[in-house]
């Protein structure tokens, strides 16, 4: 699936508005989402709480620095643009950032007048740009510089990143039929639960004996457990020992759940094997190299087998 990266766009505005909507017209040109906060309105705390969210919810920081430092922030005496620079460092953040070169601003200057240059406060320009300098940056002489910059560095920190990113509804797939698929299995788990603690509880209330699990207690326990097939199967009514001596034969080579399985076989694979297993007359195993699952009498099942076999023969 198609990741595309949220791109938090941070500069100063008024003096870099073609600057942004080049690297805005880049990044959607890359695929990618631009945000930024060009109405953030200095000395509002409420609304720097809100870009830190913005900044902490985007995958990705850019900031492009022209000639202005921008407003400051009284506390800290740093400009706003520098401590969004900050805070994305802070916080771990991928970033870039593209600087305008001397020859760039000069022209500039001559261009738009000095509006773009700083007067105020050049000394913490020149620190802020030796900072934003020493990580992944850039100069750029024109708009140009810059969508090739962003063309250049989102599919780099994309690749070298693990980023949320955001994902297109339609290429999520329908997980409906997993989520029921786990209902019925959370289900069907409930009830075998229930099922062997009832079955315990009266292993308790029995005689207490040496042999509790003698193959004649087993029986009884068996027949005590009925079966309730569908109706569309058609299926008479057995208890949990009828069905293990109706099943004996198929068990001998093991019942499995592969392709093609009619709806009674797959009806005695989830629902009549699984009980037996309980009892350790029959163990669900993987089949080599194939994709099916097989259940098999155990070595248990089969001395029970041998034992009522045995018993019936004596009995005629």
């Amino acid at each position: 699936m198609k990741k595309r990266l949220q791109v938090f766009v941070s500069s100063t505005y008024l003096d870099l508005v073609p600057e942004r909507q080049a690297a805005v017209s880049a990044i959607l040109k890359s695929g990618h989402i631009p945000a930024g906060m060009e109405l953030f309105t200095a000395g509002d705390q409420s609304q720097w709480s809100i870009i830190k969210r913005w900044i902490d919810e985007s995958d990705v920081y850019m900031l492009i620095l022209g000639g202005r430092y921008g407003s400051v922030e009284p506390d800290s005496g740093l400009s706003y643009t520098e401590l969004e620079y900050n805070y994305a460092l802070d916080i771990g953040k991928p970033l870039f950032a593209v600087v305008i070169n001397d020859k760039a601003l000069d022209a500039k200057i001559k261009k738009i007048g000095a509006s773009v240059l700083e007067k105020d406060h050049p000394v913490e320009l020149s620190a802020f740009k030796q900072k934003v300098l020493s990580n992944m940056s850039s100069f750029y002489d024109d708009e140009k510089d810059i969508r090739l910059c962003v063309l250049e560095s989102l599919p780099e920190i994309a690749a070298t990143r693990e980023l949320d990113g955001w994902i297109s509804g339609a290429e999520v797939p329908d997980t409906k039929s997993l989520v029921d698929e786990i209902t019925r299995l959370t289900k069907e788990n409930r009830d075998l639960t229930n099922e062997m603690s009832s079955l315990q509880d009266k292993l308790k209330k029995a005689p207490s004996s040496k042999e509790n699990s003698s193959n004649e207690e087993l029986a009884i326990i068996l027949k005590s457990i009925e079966i309730d097939f569908p109706k569309a199967m058609e299926q008479p009514k057995m208890n949990l020992y009828a069905a293990l001596m109706w099943l004996k034969d198929p068990l001998v080579t093991g019942i499995t759940n592969g392709h093609g399985s009619d709806d009674l076989t797959m009806f005695v694979y989830q629902n009549i094997l699984p009980k037996l297993q309980i009892h350790n007359l029959v163990i669900n195993e993987k089949v080599a190299s194939v994709k099916y699952r097989r259940f098999s009498l155990t070595k248990h099942g089969q001395e029970f087998l041998a034992y009522i076999e045995k018993k019936e023969i004596l009995n005629k």
